[in-house]
């Protein structure tokens, strides 16, 4: 059975852990939420470290089922970790680092070829170095590619980017992207930064106080009227897109979703190229017919499916463009003059769309 189902309930001085989940088999997972919600314990209880009670089943296999009095030890899960801090062995150069992570498992258990490991995060001349020589984004990548050689059957990791400035972050994205694109290795991934969420996440688990506020696709969770994360200021939607065409005279690329097709102002995306782009709230504004006449591109009929009171003057409301879910932040006034309610036809202009 694919997918990654547990429930666990253990009692912390702060609160109370109660969580039921079922997560995707494959893919990246973000659990999502503000420091001291449970995301760490969450995680250390699907590594073993910590023992609640509940069960655990990744992918078929089960690891923990309290009724039945199993708990495999930490030793005994199939994962790799990779914490805050990259913890390499300081004595041990890049090349004898990976080798510990490679001799942990027999040659019959080992799935991940090491060349294929460091050129997937570029650290093949790092190697002779020694972890002192190393940035911070660099020691990052090689503690990923160490969990990596143990060809875990799940990869864990706790806000791995927390510890770094904003250059070494740019740095390692691209390389977490490729671990996505490239592994068919489920990954859990903590964070409370949400760039990280939009640029990452395939399925959002949101936390707080030890219990789960939701679960779902990226796209589902980003635009629930009901969590505090979608009543921000830079709160919106991400849409899975393809380019499909670069108008030169206008340096204009078209970004085809499911609904319709962005114009953006980019010209090195090659075609075909699968991207996200974030519309925030704030940037998208109604109409009830569509102004041909105006500055602004991007302009498709929706459907408006929900809308919320904000703020004193403010209206947050949910559009369906086809499958594609839009998020409107308009003031008061303007949802009024326009009688706007749930199941009304609509003009969403997109005043801003950016890349992800």
């Amino acid at each position: 059975m694919i997918g990654i189902t547990g429930n666990f309930s253990l009692q912390l001085a702060q609160f109370d852990l109660k969580l039921d989940f079922e997560l995707p088999g494959r893919g990246i997972t973000v659990i999502f939420g503000s420091s001291g919600s449970g995301k760490t314990t969450l995680l250390r209880c699907i590594a073993g470290l910590e023992r609640a009670r509940g069960n655990l089943t990744v992918n078929g296999s089960c690891w923990q089922n309290t009724a039945n009095r199993l708990f495999l030890p930490t030793h005994q899960r199939a994962l790799g970790y990779v914490f805050q801090e990259a913890s390499l062995f300081p004595h041990l150069s890049v090349q004898k680092n990976l080798e510990y992570g490679f001799s942990r498992i027999s040659s019959q258990d080992s799935k991940v070829e090491k060349n294929d490991v460091v050129e997937l995060l570029g650290i093949e001349h790092l190697l002779t170095r020694s972890p002192e020589r190393l940035s911070g984004g660099e020691k990052q990548r090689v503690a990923i590619a160490r969990a990596l050689l143990t060809s875990p059957k799940l990869l864990l990791m706790d806000e791995p980017l927390s510890a770094l400035d904003a250059p070494s972050k740019a740095e390692i994205l691209p390389y977490l992207e490729r671990l996505h694109a490239e592994l068919s290795i489920p990954v859990l991934y903590i964070t409370h930064a949400m760039p990280e969420v939009m640029r990452l996440a395939d399925y959002l688990l949101v936390i707080n106080q030890g219990k789960i506020l939701s679960q779902g696709t990226l796209s589902e969770v980003l635009t629930r009227l009901d969590l505090a994360l979608t009543h921000t200021d830079d709160a919106g939607a991400v849409v899975e897109a393809r380019v499909v065409a670069y108008d030169e005279p206008f340096h204009l690329t078209y970004l085809e979703f499911n609904g319709g097709r962005f114009s953006i102002f980019h010209d090195n995306l090659p075609t075909g190229q699968q991207v996200r782009v974030r519309v925030l709230a704030r940037d998208v504004s109604l109409a009830l017919e569509n102004e041909t006449h105006s500055s602004i591109l991007n302009i498709f009929q929706a459907v408006i499916t929900d809308l919320m009171m904000e703020s004193p003057g403010q209206v947050l409301i949910k559009l369906a463009i086809q499958d594609t879910v839009l998020l409107a932040r308009i003031s008061l006034k303007s949802s009024n003059l326009l009688k706007l309610c749930v199941g009304m036809p609509v003009y969403a202009r997109v005043k801003s769309v950016a890349l992800v």
